[in-house]
């Protein structure tokens, strides 16, 4: 049986592409990032822990658990889900006109065997006017997302272009995720 570490509607979507039949399992870990983990390094670093704690308990020893975490970052720092509308403005407001990395973390525990990796994509904003962050804000979108923006949603309108993987900014780097558990299910 496969397993996703993750609670998020996104990656289960996803998932589907990958895997038929699979159930959720989110993973209950601290997402405190030490501050000796560079901010690329910090969503595998994530993924490994929500993995690992679920493929650890006994009742899924036999499963193959997926565990995964995006960040977005910008100049080294790292942008998570805002707390509220002032920091999602904040963030939006960053990211205009910028290019910034999209960073999602992935493991992959498999009866005793463990995998992981991450998938960076560029993303690059139009220079956004103050009316158009608060009306992007005003939809609520930006609030449950990491970096204040949902590509695959209203969020589209806010980006220029991206160099990489799109559904590795939504969440889930497909393509890859089929070529690791490939190798390790076998």
């Amino acid at each position: 049986m496969v397993i996703l570490a993750s609670a998020s509607p996104r990656r289960q979507e996803l998932l589907k592409l990958v895997v038929q039949d699979f159930s959720i399992c989110p993973a209950d870990i601290d997402e405190t990032i030490p501050e000796d983990i560079a901010a690329e390094n910090a969503a595998e670093y994530l993924a490994v822990k929500k993995a690992s704690a679920v493929a650890d308990d006994p009742q899924h020893m036999y499963d193959t658990v997926i565990g995964c975490d995006t960040v977005v970052v910008l100049d080294g720092e790292i942008m998570g889900k805002p707390r509220d509308i002032n920091q999602a403005r904040e963030m939006l407001t960053k990211l205009s006109g910028r290019v910034h990395k999209v960073i999602t973390g992935v493991c992959i525990c498999s009866r005793g065997k463990r995998t992981s990796f991450s998938e960076t994509t560029e993303v690059e904003f139009y220079p956004l006017s103050p009316k158009e962050i608060e009306d992007y804000i005003s939809t609520g979108d930006p609030m449950d997302k990491a970096g204040a923006y949902g590509i695959q949603s209203q969020g589209c309108m806010l980006v220029k272009g991206i160099i990489g993987d799109f559904f590795n900014v939504v969440g889930l780097p497909v393509a890859r995720l089929r070529r690791e558990l490939d190798k390790i299910v076998l």
